[in-house]
């Protein structure tokens, strides 16, 4: 080969080089699923919907439970800012509903229902390909205590590696003692009667800061320093309950941000914060950092999907 040739085919090469470190690598679209039935308490059909990443092998999964202070809400429009962060990173996700408390006799059975899609998710993890062992619960909200309190309670079958907990109220008899969004009238209703004691016995059942363990998962607590509705102290109060049992605990504040990843969305600098903060955390604690999906920060992913 001739000098002149040599010289052609270095340059070819060098810009190939070149060309091909700042192209994103084309993703495989996720297989999406919708409307899947995770259980049937009492008659009423419990729904998720599932994006499931195209991988050789089993990949690591979140179940995400939205808020509503446990009365409304919805598995695809109140979490919908999680999903994309979480198929970027090559998770596997699964966005539930539960049974909403239309009435005090309900509140608090949707723990049982977060349970019930743990088992699901792990009964089915050849069907859609995740390994039973890495498994992480996210909640917003209501649906971080409902999330925190199922992982706390979880026998084997239905136990997590990891729980993301976002602006959540682990401290519900306090909310009830102190919030300004419970109307004075009602709480002095109650107060120094035989329903006051039984109003906080239940309360305290279901605040995840009296349920602490030394075996709990390590949990991630996301919130805002600015949060109205459930004030900041929740966190680090429980981070320091958790820390006390020797259980792992991180807080991740975000400075000045009130109540909602979806308002959070308006700020860039939230969004993106405590997206990368999420998702970083739950590689390492999943152990499902690959390192294609570093050389994919930044680009974009998003494609076609397919439905079901």
């Amino acid at each position: 080969m001739s000098a002149r040739a040599r010289a052609h085919s270095l340059f070819f090469l060098l810009m190939l080089g070149l060309s091909t470190s700042s192209v994103c690598v084309a993703v495989t679209p996720a297989r999406q699923l919708r409307d899947v039935e995770y259980s049937r308490p009492d008659g009423r059909s419990l729904r998720l919907d599932a994006s499931l990443p195209a991988s050789a092998g089993p990949t690591a999964a979140a179940i995400i439970v939205h808020g509503g202070g446990w009365t409304r809400g919805d598995r695809r429009i109140d979490v919908q800012p999680l999903f994309k962060p979480l198929s970027d990173a090559g998770f596997a996700w699964f966005s539930i509903s539960y049974r909403l408390a239309t009435d005090i006799t309900q509140f608090g059975v949707a723990v049982d229902d977060v349970a019930q899609a743990v088992r699901f998710v792990k009964r089915h993890a050849g069907e859609y390909n995740i390994d039973p062992n890495r498994i992480a619960l996210i909640g917003e909200s209501a649906g971080a205590q409902l999330a925190a309190m199922a992982a706390l309670r979880a026998g084997p079958e239905a136990s997590v590696r990891a729980v993301v907990a976002l602006y959540a109220p682990t401290d519900l008899v306090s909310l009830y003692q102190h919030s300004t969004f419970i109307p004075a009238q009602i709480r002095n209703g109650v107060h120094g009667t035989p329903w006051e004691s039984l109003i906080v016995a239940g309360l305290s059942q279901l605040s995840p800061i009296e349920n602490v363990r030394r075996e709990m998962p390590p949990f991630l607590l996301i919130h805002g320093t600015a949060d109205s509705l459930v004030p900041f102290s929740q966190s680090t109060r429980m981070c320091a309950r958790m820390r006390q049992v020797g259980a792992s605990c991180e807080i991740y504040p975000l400075d000045g941000a009130g109540h909602g990843v979806r308002w959070w969305e308006s700020s860039p600098r939230l969004a993106n914060g405590y997206k990368y903060k999420m998702v970083h955390w739950l590689e390492e604690e999943l152990g499902s950092r690959r390192p294609t999906s570093r050389a994919l920060d930044g680009c974009e992913k998003d494609g076609p999907h397919t439905t079901e």
